[in-house]
């Protein structure tokens, strides 16, 4: 299933399914990307239409993640929520992906880590541009939050969303 939902940062495209939120997309960023991001898209279209119907109706447990994904981050950007209590499923990744993903749940609201910081915590210190791969490569930017990820030297470093949402929830979180 698929909701595009408006933040104080844009559209955002939530996908979800019985087993949870799969994707959060920047839309404005989303509709920029090559003919290759454009068929993956379709094909998560066509995964939410089909998702969304079960024995002829209407899949009520993917609605309703939507819905609690719609309500916390209402809550997150109204300064009203530090963490995200949500099912998630999204898609398979490599190991290493999987583990970067898993480190950027354990970096507190307000608080940020290293590109470095994380290649060490996963046992791989010289891995902080693959870091950058993956935090890239994140399916639920906000929700897992790879926002919170700079260079070493405290500069922004890259963000799907673009540096200047990047910088927005950062001070954001200075609250």
């Amino acid at each position: 299933m698929l909701r595009t939902i408006d933040t104080p940062i844009g559209p955002l495209l939530l996908t979800a399914d019985a087993d949870g939120l799969s994707r959060v997309d920047f839309v404005a960023i989303q509709s920029g990307r090559d003919e290759e991001s454009k068929g993956h898209r379709e094909t998560n279209q066509v995964r939410g239409e089909v998702s969304g119907v079960v024995n002829g109706g209407i899949d009520k447990r993917g609605a309703d993640i939507l819905d609690a994904a719609q309500e916390q981050l209402a809550e997150y950007f109204a300064g009203r929520r530090r963490e995200f209590d949500l099912p998630l499923n999204p898609e398979p990744t490599t190991e290493f992906r999987a583990q970067i993903h898993a480190q950027l749940d354990t970096i507190g609201y307000g608080e940020v880590s290293s590109y470095g910081e994380l290649a060490a915590a996963v046992g791989r210190p010289a891995a902080t541009r693959a870091v950058g791969t993956a935090c890239g490569a994140n399916p639920l930017p906000i929700i897992r939050p790879c926002h919170r990820v700079l260079r070493s030297d405290g500069t922004l470093g890259g963000y799907a969303g673009g540096l200047d949402i990047k910088r927005f929830l950062l001070t954001l979180e200075e609250n």
